[in-house]
């Protein structure tokens, strides 16, 4: 009787072999590797809670930007040593408007009949004269007549809100998950090969940058999206976090890892619903915005889609 080893199995005799041998040695076994640093990720799980690993990633920049609605934007006026910012909404001298970019009151007195001040109109035309003071380093305070109250900059959006506008523009979305084992019929991993991971089709609206402005209330606001990682769950209990778009795979890579978004499974898929593992890429992304004198940071999660792949064990051939 002849018995003969397909290559499959012999790599699978030989990792299982390699697996007695560290286990000999005492050596732990490492189930998830940082792919940006090399290291093993250990994360201690308390008596009862679902147990799974994920790299040591930085959180990026904080969810930032609760601001004034109210703005001063010197430039207007041809000041350019004045710095621009958020100003308070209400003064002894009015409500600030941001399309005025002044504080504004009614007079009151009103001026008399043919005061300049009522800029060729009177007081039977209706509307009123108003005091318009800004809060340069010379106080300048100068009268307008205006047919209507000019709306008070506290009943409008933040620049926070309208970088929110810009962001609806940017419809961003979830990647398109690229994988190798492939998620279709008949397409079977192997037990301790490279699994690949990566956004197909990439889009500035599935991996960025993009960048988009709005307008409301006086306030114009422009944000850069720009995608931060992307956390793989990959349906064992485990989680790998990549910080690009990932390499696509190409058959001539077949058999080595990716360079930057990879996995190796240690268990076959046989025990999942439908022997498939269900895997999920969840997108994170930072949004900087700048507007109105001042500036933030927005930030978008869980923008998911899944794919489920068959993952089995090597198998030995036996023939007589």
């Amino acid at each position: 009787m002849r018995r003969a080893l397909t290559l499959l199995g012999l790599i699978a005799f030989l990792a299982l072999a390699v697996s007695i041998g560290s286990a000999q040695a005492a050596a732990p076994e490492c189930r998830t590797v940082d792919t940006w640093t090399g290291l093993c990720v250990i994360k201690a799980v308390a008596p009862g809670s679902e147990a799974t690993t994920a790299p040591i990633a930085d959180d990026g920049p904080k969810d930032t930007g609760t601001s004034s609605p109210c703005f001063f934007d010197p430039s207007r006026d041809g000041y350019t040593d004045v710095p621009a910012g958020p100003v308070p909404c209400s003064s002894d001298l009015g409500a600030w408007s941001n399309t005025l970019q002044c504080y504004v009151r009614v007079l009151d007195p009103q001026p008399d009949a043919g005061d300049p001040a009522w800029a060729g109109h009177g007081p039977d035309d209706g509307g009123a004269v108003y005091g318009c003071f800004q809060p340069l380093p010379i106080d300048v305070d100068v009268y307008l007549w205006l047919l209507n109250p000019p709306v008070p900059a506290a009943a409008g959006p933040t620049p926070r809100a309208v970088a929110e506008m810009a962001i609806e523009q940017m419809d961003l979305q979830a990647i398109e998950i690229g994988i190798v084992p492939e998620p279709r019929p008949g397409y079977v991993g192997i037990v301790g090969q490279p699994v690949w991971m990566w956004a197909a089709n990439p889009s500035a609206s599935t991996v960025g940058p993009i960048t988009r402005s709005a307008s409301a209330g006086g306030i114009t606001v422009t944000a850069t999206a720009t995608i931060h990682r992307i956390t793989w769950s990959m349906g064992d209990g485990s989680t790998v976090t990549c910080t690009g778009a990932g390499t696509p795979f190409t058959d001539d890579r077949a058999g080595t890892p990716s360079p930057d978004c990879g996995y190796v499974y240690n268990t076959s898929s046989a025990n999942q619903p439908g022997e498939k593992f269900t895997v999920t890429a969840s997108s994170d992304w930072v949004i900087e915005w700048a507007g109105a004198g001042q500036t933030g940071t927005i930030r978008v999660d869980d923008l998911e889609r899944s794919a489920q792949i068959a993952v089995g064990e090597a198998q030995v051939l036996v023939t007589s």
